[in-house]
């Protein structure tokens, strides 16, 4: 399989900022991700039968909408409460989770044999994703920091790794 035939799909778990999210469903239409997972209490544009009060719905698509530019309209994207039903989702699809994190067993994302089937978790933009969340998936791969921050915002380090995954192989 190609890299451009790479099926790449994406997990946004208890991501904080609407901003991140619409930049992430940006990227994801840029890059062809094939669907986008947003859990636990991650924004999410309106829904046909929301459950939210009709003005945060509205509210949090125009914030979604301000960095998404129509992505939040092209990008095939799913609500979950939790990170659980989506990681059972996925493994009756044999697609492994593979979570973006900082943890001293994570492998650096350009060492990484990436398999032609992958969800890449991304986490919360400062508690990142917590042991029992990282237990769900089957690699944990990170971007190495050359500078003096520690991190990455979420919506440039899921830009990083998804370009990473789409375009490059490991030799």
């Amino acid at each position: 399989m190609s890299q451009n035939n790479r099926h790449i799909e994406l997990v946004l778990h208890n991501i904080r900022s609407a901003h991140n999210v619409g930049a992430l469903l940006r990227t994801a239409d840029g890059l062809a991700i094939t669907h986008v997972y947003l859990s636990g209490y991650t924004p999410y544009p309106a829904l046909e039968n929301d459950d939210r009060l009709p003005h945060i719905a509205l509210k949090t698509t125009k914030q979604i909408a301000k960095t998404a530019l129509g992505a939040e309209q092209s990008v095939q994207w799913s609500k979950h409460k939790e990170l659980s039903s989506v990681a059972d989702k996925l493994q009756v699809s044999n697609t492994p989770l593979v979570a973006l994190e900082q943890t001293p067993s994570a492998v650096a994302l350009h060492d990484y044999d990436a398999p032609d089937k992958l969800a890449l978790v991304l986490g919360n933009e400062v508690d990142g994703l917590s042991k029992e969340e990282l237990a769900l998936c089957e690699q944990i791969v990170e971007l190495p920091m050359l500078g003096s921050k520690e991190s990455y915002n979420v919506a440039s380090a899921g830009a990083m790794a998804l370009h990473w995954l789409r375009f490059y192989r490991k030799i």
